[in-house]
């Protein structure tokens, strides 16, 4: 492990807040976040949870009555029917109008919230405006005794991110700070965590001696469509693999928590991420597809990339030598994202075949659905001693399942901190990828509808392979995501 790495502990001086909070505010009300998010999971908690907060909305234009409008609009575009739920909501919304750098915006918010004193404050506007509105909720007494939720990007380097933490810990405690990324709300991405401690079978095998490679895969059909000025501004490593996809690998190769608290959890995830390598120029291959450059919004020249192969070193005991891959990108044949671990070949091959080198592993579909397989090999019928790849399925689908920005605001409305992320891991998470940021080298080129550049196989060691989700053949109406597998066992 390097030595060098700045030893930063979360600040851990306590807010003393109460168990709940008594009143949401939500800056930013009248953007795209609060519509197409927010109001569905304000709802949702109305509907499931009996949640009675009083709602405040601050925004820089509009009134109440075009606010709750608003929320009618968002609730009936995304399926909400009850009449009952909606005006619920609607009768518990109120409404601030004025600017994130006005203090008498926020005396104004300080008067509209009475009596509530613990206040849950969400930031549903830009990051650049954070600065602004921590030190106005300070200023106003809107802070004392309160929580505060931020989205995600949490900075655009390990700098800023540490910069970002220091502004927000001028007025709130690291207990009261939610850093809200609604993949951790997902329910498969919970399903990893439980999968890996629930069965004990696991345990033997899950570590260098059993497993070859740990693969995820992250691609996207679509390409970036009309949010080219913000995607030119990220980048597929920015995008997801800061956040999304390290949060997988945390949950894939942490050590089993030491406790049932949220802390014990997090504690875990932080180790792995602090344990991996920061990313080398060998480490990593970027790509673009081609007509990036023609997205409006997107610099003539630009060299942000739509496309990343990556290998990460995780240096534990447990996963030394087993090399981590991930790969995500824009405008690849299918989307989904999966994990594929890779099981060790057996020593001997007793029946003389030749064996595919990724014979048995385990798959972990995340999206669209929800599903774990084993591939392994089973004979084939007749009478020759020959196999066949098969994977054992199961899949679970039930519809059932909270989303994710309802289970994340119920859960900073009690405090509940587990599915957040917390200012060191945010801190290792940037510190892998910090050194590969901004690449001053082109991407190489790939055709929209392929599997990115050849050059993504310079990352891959030891012949290993990249595993293409495939699109089963006759699917035509709705495509299912399967494993290229020969037969399959249910």
């Amino acid at each position: 492990m390097a030595s060098d790495r700045p030893n930063r502990r979360p600040n851990t001086r306590s807010s003393r807040l109460v168990d709940r909070s008594d009143a949401f505010v939500f800056f930013g009300a009248t953007g795209d976040l609060a519509y197409k998010q927010i109001f569905p999971a304000l709802a949702g908690l109305i509907r499931d949870e009996g949640f009675a907060l009083p709602i405040i909305g601050v925004a820089r234009s509009g009134d109440l009555e075009s606010l709750r409008e608003r929320a009618r609009q968002s609730l009936a575009a995304h399926g909400f029917a009850d009449e009952a739920v909606a005006r619920a909501l609607t009768d518990r919304l109120r409404y601030v109008k004025g600017s994130d750098d006005d203090v008498e915006t926020f005396h104004a918010l300080r008067r509209e919230l009475g009596k509530a004193r613990h206040p849950l404050h969400y930031l549903a506007i830009p990051p650049d405006l954070f600065g602004e509105v921590v030190d106005n909720l300070q200023a106003s007494g809107c802070a004392t005794g309160a929580r505060i939720i931020v989205e995600k990007p949490f900075g655009r380097d390990l700098a800023s991110a540490m910069a970002l933490h220091e502004t927000i810990h001028t007025a709130f405690a690291e207990d009261a700070v939610f850093r809200i990324d609604h993949y951790l709300g997902k329910e498969p991405v919970q399903n990893l965590l439980y999968f890996r401690f629930a069965n004990s079978f696991l345990e033997p095998i899950w570590n260098r001696d059993r497993i070859a490679s740990v693969q995820i895969n992250m691609p996207e059909e679509f390409g970036v469509d009309d949010r080219g000025a913000f995607y030119d501004q990220a980048g597929a490593i920015r995008d997801v693999v800061q956040n999304h996809l390290l949060q997988v690998v945390s949950l894939l190769a942490m050590e089993p928590p030491s406790g049932h608290t949220p802390e014990a959890i997090r504690n875990e995830q932080f180790k792995v991420l602090d344990s991996i390598r920061p990313l080398a120029p060998d480490d990593i291959v970027r790509g673009q597809y081609r007509g990036y450059l023609d997205v409006k919004g997107v610099a003539p020249q630009s060299r942000v990339e739509t496309f990343a192969a990556l290998r990460l070193h995780v240096d534990t005991w447990r996963w030394g030598g087993v090399p981590f891959y991930i790969r995500t990108g824009k405008s690849l044949p299918v989307t989904v994202t999966e994990v594929l671990v890779e099981l060790k070949r057996p020593p001997q091959s007793v029946f003389g075949e030749a064996l595919p080198p990724d014979a048995d592993y385990f798959r972990f579909r995340l999206t669209p659905d929800m599903s774990i397989s084993l591939g392994s090999r089973a004979k084939k019928p007749g009478e020759a001693m020959v196999g066949e790849a098969v994977e054992l399925f199961a899949s679970h689908q039930s519809g059932t399942e909270r989303p994710p920005y309802q289970r994340l605001i119920g859960d900073a409305t009690r405090g509940d901190q587990s599915l957040f992320s917390r200012e060191d891991w945010v801190e290792a998470a940037w510190r892998v990828v910090d050194g590969v940021l901004d690449a001053t080298t082109a991407p190489c080129v790939y055709e929209p509808g392929t599997w990115g550049p050849p050059e993504a196989a310079n990352v891959l060691q030891h012949g290993d392979r990249w595993h293409d989700p495939v699109v089963q053949p006759g699917a035509a109406d709705e495509a299912t995501i399967v494993a290229p597998a020969a037969s399959t066992a249910k």
